[in-house]
């Protein structure tokens, strides 16, 4: 089958396409034909290679699939070859302790497709029937593709990390990316208002466009001067950040008395200060989050085949073209999702 892949770690240009081995239904699995594939930030780091974890080479990258089911395993019930699907990216294990008590999150053998095993960037890919959503005649390939990995990242941060109630306040940084714009949507239609943090007008304007009630351009200076006089030195209820180090000590003076502040990402480094006696005297909450568990998943999919929330694509290529949509990635070019078609 026709794949994109890479052979070695290293920028964009290590991407290449090509055949690779087609993969083949096993018990409990099934094998989707690809219609469209949306690349994440994760591919990027997978591509360059995250420290201590070896994976076998050549490697398909790609957490984001929409398709067909093209073949059908030995015991899998209630799928069909032709069945409309997007795949849900997180794989479990279904044994452990965390995966008993719902939180697939946090199995202990946790892995994601397209970074852990070979993923949807390509004609074909194989995967475990339970990881299966039923999508309608009405969602586009594209729109589908572009939800699994980015609605259900935000959906669990804001509402099970988060906990954010109506009425409530959030600051949302790196609002251009795929999290982010999927975080303002499903903040909006939660009840809650929207702050938002991007950089240049362009990406303001969008943000606004997504459904940003107010935009601060970090180019433009400090956004926790915006965010006081916004709310008039009260803070947010909640932040949910993704950029890291570079924002960190901003995100946690932006907090509210009894805020919360929640992190999926590090995109500009891993550490970052924390002025203890400020958390305490505030009584602020500091979490992590990723991913979601299928309940989750399932949650924010069903308001993505509803039409309730619909991801922002920013860009639609073809599959030969992956060197140039890492490139663009990289270059942060892209407002919203890459979606690219086999």
């Amino acid at each position: 089958m026709y794949a994109a892949f890479f052979r070695q770690h290293g920028g964009p240009e290590v991407m290449e396409t090509g055949e690779a081995p087609e993969p083949v239904a096993a018990s409990g699995s099934v094998v989707v034909e690809v219609r469209a594939a949306a690349l994440n930030h994760l591919d990027l780091w997978v591509r360059r290679g995250l420290p201590g974890r070896e994976r076998h080479l050549p490697h398909i990258g790609g957490a984001d699939v929409a398709g067909v089911v093209a073949e059908v395993g030995p015991g899998v019930v209630g799928w069909e070859v032709g069945d409309r699907v997007a795949i849900n990216p997180s794989l479990w294990c279904g044994e452990c302790e965390w995966c008993d008590r719902g939180e697939h999150p946090l199995c202990v053998e946790f892995k994601i497709l397209g970074e852990h095993v070979p993923g949807g960037t390509a004609e074909r890919v194989r995967v475990a029937a339970r990881n299966l959503y039923r999508i309608p005649e009405s969602l586009d390939f594209r729109i589908a593709a572009a939800a699994p990995l980015a609605y259900q990242t935000a959906w669990r941060a804001l509402t099970n990390r988060g906990r954010l109630a109506a009425g409530e306040s959030v600051l949302i940084t790196g609002a251009s990316g795929g999290v982010s714009t999927a975080a303002i949507q499903i903040t909006r239609l939660l009840g809650a208002r929207v702050l938002a943090v991007s950089s240049g007008p362009e990406n303001v304007r969008r943000a606004r466009e997504t459904g940003a009630d107010v935009v601060f351009d970090r180019l433009e200076g400090p956004f926790l001067d915006g965010v006081r006089a916004e709310t008039e030195g009260r803070g947010v209820d909640l932040v949910l950040d993704s950029v890291g180090e570079a924002t960190w000590e901003q995100c946690l003076r932006c907090l509210s008395r009894l805020g919360r502040l929640v992190t999926y990402g590090a995109t500009t480094g891993p550490r970052g200060a924390v002025e203890i006696r400020h958390m305490f005297w505030k009584q602020i909450s500091v979490s992590g989050s990723t991913m979601g568990s299928r309940a989750e998943f399932e949650a924010v999919m069903d308001h993505v085949a509803a039409g309730d929330l619909s991801p922002v694509i920013g860009e639609v290529l073809p599959l030969s073209s992956i060197r140039e949509a890492h490139q663009m990635l990289e270059d942060g070019e892209v407002f919203g999702k890459l979606v690219l078609e086999p």
